[in-house]
Parts: structure tokens; sequence; C-alpha cells
């Protein structure tokens, strides 16, 4: 099977950028108006609260962000120029499968060190995600002046793993999705009977 054709480099980071633009609207609609109580409610024992999904996102964002950050800058210091396409690696493509599986089908477990605490979060974890989904979006901004095939950005996980830009990209707003899809089907099961939360869907882990 031939492989699909490398999206031009304009309209990929456009079509993030409208995936961020969604995440911030629903975090303006549905998360910031959480009340404490909204905000750390669990529909059970092993699954998130809204706030832990996103504390989640807020480690995640803390690794990635600065060295994004710091790839880029260096990028824009050589003076590379914009490629015209994309170019997808093999576990690039792996990576954003798995985020992009239905945790009905896939649940994947998180790594201890990006878990949530179990203790109760203040609202600040909203604003803290708010802030990340704006500094991603500016550097994805910034990644269309630059080869972003030629930016390597390190796996947490694997160390020896170093993705291209793009891929990386492609899985952070991918993971971001997921995990809001998550908070927001836990803020769905508080208005649905208690005999009913046993069956929603919600991963413990990225």
């Amino acid at each position: 099977m031939s492989q699909p054709a490398a999206p031009r480099t304009s309209d990929f980071f456009d079509g993030l950028a409208a995936d961020l633009s969604a995440l911030r609207d629903v975090t303006l609609r549905r998360f910031r108006p959480l009340t404490d109580e909204q905000l750390n409610r669990r529909p059970a024992a092993d699954k998130w609260s809204v706030g832990q999904c996103l504390e989640h996102l807020n480690i995640v964002g803390g690794f990635y962000l600065p060295i994004i950050t710091r790839k880029l800058k260096q990028a824009q210091q050589r003076g590379t120029a914009p490629a015209q396409t994309v170019k997808h690696g093999f576990i690039g493509r792996k990576m954003t499968e798995a985020m992009r599986t239905p945790p009905s089908q896939r649940a994947l477990k998180t790594p201890q060190t990006y878990a949530p605490s179990g203790s109760r979060l203040p609202r600040t974890v909203v604003e803290v995600f708010s802030r990340h989904l704006d500094e991603l979006a500016a550097l994805l901004e910034q990644a269309r002046g630059v080869n972003a095939n030629a930016v390597r950005i390190p796996n947490p996980i694997i160390p020896l793993l170093w993705p291209r830009l793009p891929d990386v990209a492609e899985m952070l707003v991918e993971h971001l999705k997921r995990h809001v899809a998550q908070a927001e089907r836990v803020l769905d099961s508080a208005r649905r009977p208690a005999d009913a939360t046993s069956a929603i869907g919600g991963e413990v882990g990225a």
C-alpha cells in the first residue's frame, strides 16, 4: 500500500492551529467556570478528575515546551528555510496513531513521572493549561519559519528516540485532544445517573 502524499507544511500547521483553537474554546467554555468541587470530582476511584486530566497535560507540556522552544531557537539561528512539505517518520506516525486510538479500544498507561497527583487541585491548573495551549500555538507558528523536518525532539521515555518536530507536534496535539475529551466525559458523567458512571470510558493514562 502506498503512503499518503506528504502534506504541505502550511496546511499541516494550519490544521494543528485549528485543533488548538478548538481546545482553547473548550477550556474557556467548560473548564474555566468549574468550581473546586467540579474540578476535583472523580467519576470512580480509578478514574481521573478534570483537574487531574489537565494536570497530566501540564506536566507533559512542562517537559516538551521548553525543549521545543530551545530547538526552534537553534534552528532560527542556523537560518534554515521552511520545507514545502512535512515529513513523518515511522515511529512518529505510530506515536500519533496510538493517541488517536479510542481509549475504549486501547487504554494507555501513563508513566509515573507524568501522572497527576492524587491531591486536591486548585483552579490554577486550568489557567496553567490555558497558557500551555497558547505557548504551543505560538511555537508552532514559529515552526512555520524553519525547516521543521530537520528539528529533532528527544523522547522523554526512550532517550535514544529523537522524532522530527512535525511528529512530536502532531502527537502532542492528539494527546491534548485525547485527555480533554476524557475531561469532558467526566463532566458529562456528572449529569447521568450514578449507576451509569461505570460505563463511562476513561483511562488512567496517556
